[in-house]
């Protein structure tokens, strides 16, 4: 019985993570941060999980993330390198993000619950078939590897995505995972109608030293200036900062323009827990430049640096646009 869940003081969980990047996938990572969401959001991702939204399971999205990894969908993601104005990301707000909650709950009311940010994608189609979300894959691998999960425990289980500003959000289920690329730690998710304003991706490296706004958000009421209202009683800040660099997937050091594979990218600004799958946009055009993971040791003499993915990869999980 799934009302089973709710008896018990919210408070009681196996843990809630918020990862930075998972060492499945990106080795010498640190270690995980652990930290406590808000209790309101708290309630309501447990009332969504007992209530299920009519979502699938976690197992079934899980197999569908290691079924359809590499998968190209058949429709092309526009190139949106200088977007228009009504297009363009505007740093005034964090209702262009969205969260990426995966919970699991068992009969006792211990519950394990992951969290990340993502963003709508403006993939061609019907718009009441909902939204299509690119966010990060190892909050996915966190809660596959939790004890709820693990060990068949978890009597109720399920993804949800969050969308709004401060106290006015709305919660839906995960319908689906169409694409991922574990590698880079990213997946695109699909959830339920109504459509998510969608962000501009751009295709192309942004060059170092290229100005950047980078989506942070934090679970406790902060001290600095400059943050606003998310989710749930979450906030939320586009951090100004800086491309540093660009690292092949063994580490060593490339460059935009060149035969390179640039598989990950560097800022300085180091991202909060559950921040990881927001987007890296270019201050000048407005366009989303990648997507951030976390945090990662560049090297003993520069140190710890934000750690992301460029969006060219994103567009590996489509199809080439058609020449016109």
């Amino acid at each position: 019985m799934l009302r089973s869940c709710l008896r018990p003081p919210f408070g009681i969980l196996t843990g809630r993570k918020y990862a930075t990047v998972s060492s499945s996938i990106l080795a010498s990572s640190r270690p995980e941060h652990i930290q406590a969401i808000p209790s309101e959001l708290d309630k309501v991702l447990l009332t969504s999980l007992s209530a299920q939204l009519n979502g699938p399971p976690l197992r079934d999205l899980i197999q569908q993330y290691v079924e359809r990894s590499g998968h190209i969908l058949p429709s092309s993601l526009p190139y949106e390198s200088r977007p228009t104005p009504q297009r363009r990301v505007t740093f005034d707000g964090g209702d262009s993000v969205v969260m990426i909650a995966h919970c699991a709950c068992d009969h006792t009311g211990k519950h394990a619950v992951t969290v990340s940010s993502g963003f709508a994608l403006a993939i061609p189609g019907d718009p009441d078939a909902g939204s299509f979300i690119l966010t990060c894959a190892h909050t996915l691998e966190e809660i596959r590897r939790s004890p709820l999960l693990v060990d068949g425990q978890a009597g109720s289980t399920g993804s949800f995505l969050v969308s709004g500003a401060g106290q006015s959000f709305s919660v839906r289920s995960v319908s689906s995972i169409v694409s991922a690329v574990p590698r880079s730690d990213i997946l695109v998710l699909r959830s339920e109608s109504p459509a998510l304003p969608a962000l501009p991706v751009s295709p192309y490296p942004a060059p170092r030293g290229t100005a950047i706004r980078a989506h942070f958000v934090t679970h406790v009421h902060p001290e600095e200036p400059g943050w606003t209202p998310w989710v749930g009683g979450s906030w939320s800040k586009w951090v100004q900062d800086t491309v540093l660099g660009y690292r092949d997937f063994a580490g060593r050091e490339t460059e935009p323009g060149t035969y390179d594979s640039l598989s990950h990218m560097l800022f300085s600004a180091l991202p909060t827990p559950g921040s990881s799958g927001g987007p890296i946009v270019d201050e000048e055009s407005g366009a989303v430049i990648g997507v951030m993971l976390g945090t990662r040791m560049d090297n003993r003499v520069e140190g710890v640096r934000g750690w992301g993915v460029p969006s060219e990869t994103i567009f590996e999980m489509f199809s080439l646009p058609i020449a016109r």
